[in-house]
């Protein structure tokens, strides 16, 4: 049972870590599982564990893979693999795995001969690394999603397919198992503390000091895994200072039942923003929900008005911010997206709009199928690198080698949780000198899977 904060203004922790959502929790976890370290503590401002963008009404309870993402290069790719390998071997050692991870076919779907060519050429690159991939002509999805096949006539499909592997996640409730577990460990002063805003964090005789709404907390390392707030934090001490933050919104729309699995489409190159898919809601099993869209919206978190005058302050206009934003302007496609994503807010006609895009995954879907998901969506924090003026595309995290990590992780960051915290964990062995028990650590995180089914096969 986790418990709200007290003062705290005596003990000395060995690591704080500021956020409660996947990348806090797995931090947490791994800390107090595979190092030596005795006192570990976590603060997150919400009453609840992972209830903002780790929660799965906020993302797309992917786990990812690298096989059926296209922006994503084969280096990446198999980069993203091992990380989410760990994901997976934990869930299979913990006993509500049940609960955790859960098994559908994914496939992308590539519709046309320039699609189709790209992902036939895909196929020829990464089976090998990913021998679980199949290679499917229009009679062989049938099979599998015969809705996507529908109303089609001669127009060629094929897609690239998983079809015995894990593929979806509810972080959430994984966010909340890391805590339990990390409260089990023997031995250990394992904190965590709800209800407890961050207001400063400051560096006083040799320790940080983390001031709070509950107290202050006093620190030997501090990680900040607050989402777009840790570029907030990191700025306030004069760290990522060439670092500008565009908070993305994505909305879904659900409709029944439509799809088996996860169905992506290609991604358009020229696009940074994720391609529409079509996911099975873990936590509404009799919906399809399709999506995302994506807004530039300057708030730090969805549906939250006083997080308008936070965006500012990180958002830091100049010259490099307008030089990205331009580039991206001039751009055709990006700028009839941006566009069209806007009307995709109107009520009314979004379910019209949007439709069309999702009749690219059923072409028969109806507007009456076709619901708008109040509520559902997250924002994310996309980097401007403001010296480079290009975007920073995936995961960042500023560390000034003197005590502090600051990270900033959209997607695939909740399926790199336990890889960015292995990160975090040996620069902070490194820092405070503590030992992490290898042998253990690779056993249960980095074992090998050998069913030759897939990447993540249960059997």
């Amino acid at each position: 049972m986790l418990t709200q904060a007290r003062i705290h203004d005596g003990p000395i922790y060995d690591v704080l870590i500021i956020g409660g959502g996947i990348s806090g929790a797995a931090l947490l976890y791994t800390l107090a599982r595979y190092t030596d370290l005795g006192e570990i503590c976590l603060l997150e401002k919400h009453d609840s564990i992972a209830d903002l963008n780790s929660h799965g009404r906020n993302n797309s309870q992917t786990l990812h893979c690298g096989d059926i993402e296209t922006n994503y290069s084969l280096e990446k790719a198999v980069n993203v693999q091992a990380t989410a390998r760990m994901v997976v071997n934990y869930c299979q050692r913990v006993p509500e795995q049940e609960s955790l991870i859960f098994k559908y076919p994914k496939m992308v779907l590539g519709v046309g001969a320039k699609e189709c060519a790209e992902l036939r050429e895909r196929y020829a690159r990464f089976h090998d690394h990913f021998p679980g991939m199949r290679l499917l002509e229009k009679n062989e999805i049938a099979e599998i999603e015969p809705r996507v096949t529908q109303q089609r006539g001669n127009e060629e499909l094929v897609a690239l397919a998983v079809l015995d592997e894990y593929s979806a996640v509810d972080f959430h409730a994984l966010s909340n198992s890391f805590i339990h577990q990390a409260r089990q460990e023997r031995n250990k002063q394992v904190d965590v503390h709800l209800s407890t805003y961050v207001k400063d964090i400051r560096r006083h005789d040799g320790y940080y000091e983390v001031i709070s709404s509950r107290g202050t907390y006093r620190t030997k390392f501090v990680v900040v895994s607050a989402g777009a707030h840790s570029l907030l934090y990191a700025q306030r001490l004069g760290y990522g200072l060439n670092y500008s933050c565009l908070p993305v919104a994505g909305s879904f729309y659900y409709t029944p039942r439509v799809l088996n699995g996860k169905v992506y489409t290609v991604q358009n190159e020229k696009l940074p923003f994720a391609a529409i898919h079509g996911d099975p809601d873990v936590l509404v099993p009799e919906k399809t929900r399709f999506g995302p869209t994506a807004l530039v919206l300057p708030l730090l978190e969805r549906h939250n008005l006083r997080t308008v005058g936070e965006f500012l302050r990180v958002f830091r206009p100049d010259w490099g911010v307008m030089k990205v934003l331009w580039d991206l302007f001039k751009v055709s496609d990006i700028r009839n997206y941006m566009f069209k994503n806007f009307l995709f807010e109107i009520p009314f006609v979004r379910r019209l709009l949007f439709l069309r895009d999702a009749r690219k995954i059923v072409p028969d879907l109806t507007l009456k199928e076709l619901k708008f998901a109040k509520g559902i969506g997250g924002i994310r924090p996309v980097m401007i690198d403001k010296l480079n003026r290009k975007l920073h595309l995936g995961e960042a995290k500023i560390n000034p080698g003197n005590g502090i990590i600051f990270n900033m992780t959209p997607s695939p960051g909740a399926t790199s949780c336990l890889g960015n915290a292995e990160k975090d964990m040996r620069i902070i062995a490194d820092y405070l000198g503590c030992k992490i028990d290898e042998t253990r650590f690779s056993a249960e995180l980095l074992a090998q899977e050998s069913s030759p089914k897939g990447c993540f096969s249960s059997e």
